[in-house]
């Protein structure tokens, strides 16, 4: 548990190395550190991720099922520092698609900001539901 906290904590150092980091909507070709680093903080968030999610569709979107979230279907958008140079308070927002959990089917798009500290502290900070997919009808 210490290792994971302390790799956590890690990724989220390199990750917002500077004062606030736009991230290019490009889609990446190849494999690289940043990316490598991404993806982990993207493993590490998404039980979260899916926790708040799974709170706002079930049961007012979604009756039948509660959303899942994979690593894949989240953007990092955009991350700060709260509190200045080599703070360590942070703030991360995320474009996320939840799907369906058995065919990965989108259910819907969400923009979620998150502040992380040390502890780790987790916070949602601001949820925008930005739009509801209509799901194919099973024939």
């Amino acid at each position: 548990m210490k290792k994971m906290l302390t790799i956590f904590i890690l990724s989220l150092v390199l990750i917002t190395t500077f004062q606030t980091i736009t991230v290019s909507s490009a889609k990446p070709t190849q494999d690289s550190e940043e990316l490598r680093l991404q993806d982990m903080l993207m493993n590490m968030l998404t039980p979260y991720i899916e926790k708040d999610l799974n709170s706002y569709y079930y049961p007012k979107i979604t009756k039948d099922f509660s959303p899942a979230v994979v690593p894949w279907k989240i953007e990092l958008i955009e991350t700060r520092r709260l509190n200045g140079f080599r703070g360590f308070i942070l703030e991360l927002t995320f474009e996320i698609e939840p799907t369906d959990g058995g065919h990965w089917i989108p259910i819907g798009k969400d923009r979620m900001t998150y502040e992380i500290s040390s502890g780790p502290t987790i916070i949602l900070k601001n949820h925008t539901h930005l739009k509801t997919y209509k799901l194919p009808s099973e024939k």
